[in-house]
């Protein structure tokens, strides 16, 4: 009695479902609402986030300029912040962990620096840009924004990394300020040298001085330098595989660069460059008592760029980008041998 009264009810849902429309069978897939055809077809998962996307998902008239400042290419504010979190790291007192204040605001600072370099560089090259397919997308290059507009956008900038660097000492508002004139002059360097990657690592590791006077009040010459030095040849190695993306490009448009002056010698260079830099970290930890820890990171920096060197392809423009990108880790792991060799003393 039970099976026959279960089974009567089965089929009474089963009709009221059809006189709805809505067994399968009988519900065309032309016929069914867009929105449940665009979840049907979404791809199941979590979603992933990016700076990119995050970039894509701001209202249109405001993309071209986070896409001036390169928001949505993180990669080089990494390579900009990580000195200044080495040098922060260093000054901490012994057993203490880095002052988490003054390291998110060196992180506010490397997004507003970099993107007012890479508006100051869109400025000078956007004939440049024009011409090299890479960067012909650019908002100056591709006519998204106006250079006036760029202009007000740096001012509005570099006026936010005024305040910043009105929130350390004095010592260090001068230090911060005398970057300017480098962060400038920067682009220019590839119309008048083979190397503006010089200039660049000049330009980049400038927080490995200003990381250390904002904690500790001035420089102390015999750690910042060699800091300084050691970060000066990281951004030869990392930048001179970034150029090599646009070698055919930049012989084509008459500028210059190490990537073009080291040609297939670019191997050799590099691992003139890395052995400098490892053997000026070592004196930097020397000089401020560092520990094992600290000398474990510099040797897996070491075994990171051994690797990125012996496996790059300068003639392939991807795996120059792979390549160049992977320095956030090497940065990464420094810091972390910075801040566990402090906690070892």
């Amino acid at each position: 009695m039970a099976a026959a009264l279960l089974a009567r009810w089965c089929r009474g849902v089963s009709g009221l479902r059809d006189t709805l429309g809505l067994r399968a069978a009988r519900l065309p897939l032309a016929a069914a609402p867009p929105l449940l055809l665009r979840r049907l077809a979404a791809p199941r998962g979590p979603r992933g986030f990016s700076a990119a996307e995050l970039v894509r998902a701001a209202p249109a008239p405001l993309q071209p300029y986070l896409r001036l400042m390169r928001l949505h290419q993180p990669a080089g504010t990494w390579l900009l912040y990580l000195p200044c979190t080495w040098s922060i790291g260093l000054a901490a007192a012994p057993g203490c962990l880095p002052d988490w204040h003054m390291l998110s605001l060196f992180g506010v600072g490397a997004v507003l620096m970099r993107g007012a370099g890479c508006t100051i560089n869109d400025m000078w090259d956007r004939d440049y840009d024009r011409q090299v397919a890479r960067t012909a997308s650019r908002p100056l290059a591709a006519g998204d924004i106006s250079t006036f507009q760029s202009l007000v956008f740096l001012g509005g900038q570099l006026s936010l990394a005024l305040c910043v660097l009105l929130c350390l000492n004095y010592y260090s508002i001068i230090l911060g300020a005398s970057s300017l004139f480098l962060v400038i002059t920067y682009p220019l360097m590839k119309r008048i040298t083979y190397w503006p990657q010089l200039v660049l690592g000049f330009t980049f590791n400038w927080g490995a001085l200003l990381g250390w006077s904002a904690i500790k009040g001035s420089c102390e010459w015999s750690v910042c330098l060699p800091l300084y030095f050691a970060g000066v040849m990281w951004t030869l190695v990392y930048d001179t595989i970034y150029a090599h993306q646009d070698k055919r490009d930049d012989i084509m448009i008459g500028v210059k660069s190490t990537a073009l002056h080291f040609k297939k010698d670019t191997k050799q260079w590099l691992s003139g460059f890395s052995l400098a830099m490892l053997l000026s970290l070592c004196v930097t930890g020397v000089n401020c008592n560092q520990t094992l820890p600290y000398y474990s990171a510099v040797a897996a920096v070491g075994a990171h760029l051994a690797h990125q060197i012996y496996t790059l392809d300068i003639d392939k423009p991807e795996d120059c980008w792979k390549k160049f990108a992977s320095n956030r880790t090497v940065g990464i792991l420094l810091f972390i041998g910075i801040v566990l060799g402090n906690l070892w003393k």
